[in-house]
């Protein structure tokens, strides 16, 4: 009997609608630390972990405990501003509830902190439906390393090729790529034309109201896997 799919989702910018906001916290600390970058120019740079963001701008001028400062300013800065906006994706419960109800077997594997996720996942009750939960406390590298989606795999103890990953930008897709598996693209932070040109992609949405588990799961067996 073939593997069931399982579907791993990337949070920031895939369940939440929040990458603007994550920019904004890190233009306010990098102009505060004498950075003055435009949003445009800075939007390539955010990827990966915290710590990663901070080093890709400052180098090695902070230790270890300053960038765990720096990292926590931000986050407080982020979670401020975004409060008021924070809810699931348009269509997201629904697709949830679905694919709970078929037993399919979710994750979620982002490079938000533990507290960012919990503060999301309670205040949307979404938590109950994910059986694996990967946060960037648990990885030693960001995306676009392939650690953070192999680690949900063997969580839900599927193999990597039956895994459906959920991802909004192209540095989580070359993780996905990278890890063996397909992705869905969201088009929360790029054009649909620029999603589809990465390698792995078999579908983009916009929202998964577009979308049922079973028509993401047919597009996965469409693209060879049986």
């Amino acid at each position: 009997m073939a593997e069931t799919p399982a579907l791993i989702f990337d949070m920031d910018g895939t369940m939440i609608n929040n990458m603007a906001y994550h920019e904004i916290a890190w233009h306010q600390l990098l102009q505060k630390m004498g950075k003055s970058l435009s949003r445009s120019a800075l939007k390539p740079t955010l990827f990966g972990k915290n710590e990663e963001v901070i080093r890709r701008h400052f180098g090695d001028r902070f230790t270890m405990e300053e960038i765990a400062a720096l990292a926590l300013e931000k986050e407080t800065i982020y979670r401020t501003i975004f409060q008021p906006h924070l809810q699931l994706i348009k269509g997201l419960r629904e697709f949830l509830q679905l694919s709970s109800g078929e037993h399919v077997q979710m994750a979620i594997a982002t490079a938000s902190d533990l507290p960012n996720v919990n503060w999301v996942l309670d205040t949307t009750n979404a938590r109950h439906y994910f059986k694996v939960i990967v946060t960037a406390e648990q990885t030693l590298r960001g995306k676009p390393d392939p650690e953070i989606f192999l680690k949900a795999a063997a969580g839900l103890n599927v193999k990597p090729e039956n895994c459906i990953v959920f991802e909004d930008v192209p540095k989580g897709a070359e993780a996905a790529f990278r890890a063996g598996m397909k992705t869905v693209m969201i088009t929360s932070s790029y054009a649909a034309e620029e999603l589809w040109k990465l390698p792995n992609v078999i579908d983009v949405i916009d929202h998964f109201g577009e979308r049922t588990p079973r028509d993401i799961i047919r597009k996965l067996y469409e693209n060879g896997n049986r």
